[in-house]
């Protein structure tokens, strides 16, 4: 059986979404980020990374919150270290 990996977590705004997926190597986490615009053609959903000039500023909002909780997480991080 497979395992598929999730995101740590996502943030939405329909039609698009961004992602924050968690790779953990040796020194702690470590995140990256995807996105994507769902649309549906001939009754069937899916995804681009293709945007009209008036999604712009949802996918710049909802980057901006991915970037706030990589940055949070990452503080977290460091005060756990800290008080170890």
């Amino acid at each position: 059986m497979s395992h598929k990996a999730k995101p740590v977590i996502t943030f939405d705004t329909y039609p698009i979404s961004v992602a924050v997926w968690e790779n953990a190597p040796g020194k702690g986490p470590r995140y990256t980020v995807t996105h994507s615009r769902s649309y549906k053609k001939d009754d069937v959903w899916k995804d681009s990374s293709s945007y009209t000039a008036a999604d712009l500023p949802a996918l710049s909002k909802l980057l901006d919150m991915a970037h706030s909780w990589i940055v949070g997480q990452s503080a977290a991080g460091r005060e756990q270290a800290e008080a170890a």
